[in-house]
């Protein structure tokens, strides 16, 4: 008898503990979600344009116009490809604030003269109506990318050119 009952015991704080991790890794995951919105929403990655469309909705969405020239045998663009632009707070914060366009120099060669794109990544940012903001060439790691894209967005944001 002694055995039952202590099994029985054994039973019971298993799956009182089970219960207890159980309930811990669910206000786990609802604090999380809460706290962190802006990553579980970053999840699908940048929304990137068309040059033409991107100037056309920047206008319209009244945001800023963030383009980025690259090639694919470029490895310093596979790397921000791999690293910058799969940040998610790099996503957000460009998904948020900004239209994001994304041109091959060796598909758009008209876009990218008009750039000037020599050395790649060149990263162009500009305001709502086209006009240019500033420029970044090279490869730029997401803390750094983050600290300009809020210089440009709020630092300029007064400065908007119709």
């Amino acid at each position: 008898m002694e055995k039952v009952s202590k099994n029985h015991k054994t039973y019971f704080y298993e799956i009182l503990h089970m219960k207890r991790k159980l309930i811990n890794f669910a206000i786990s995951a609802v604090i999380i979600m809460v706290l962190l919105p802006d990553t579980f929403a970053s999840s699908e990655g940048i929304k990137w344009y068309s040059h033409d469309e991107g100037i056309a909705t920047g206008h319209s969405q009244e945001k800023k116009i963030y383009i980025n020239l690259h090639a694919d045998w470029c490895a310093p663009c596979k790397y921000m490809e791999k690293t910058t632009f799969s940040n998610p707070t790099v996503i957000a914060y460009l998904n948020k604030h900004f239209i994001s366009i994304k041109v091959d120099v060796d598909k758009e060669k008209k876009i990218s003269n008009k750039y000037g794109a020599i050395a790649i990544p060149d990263n162009w940012f500009l305001f709502k109506n086209g006009d240019p903001i500033g420029r970044r060439k090279g490869y730029i790691e997401p803390d750094t990318f983050i600290k300009i894209l809020k210089t440009v967005q709020e630092d300029i944001g007064e400065k908007k050119k119709d």
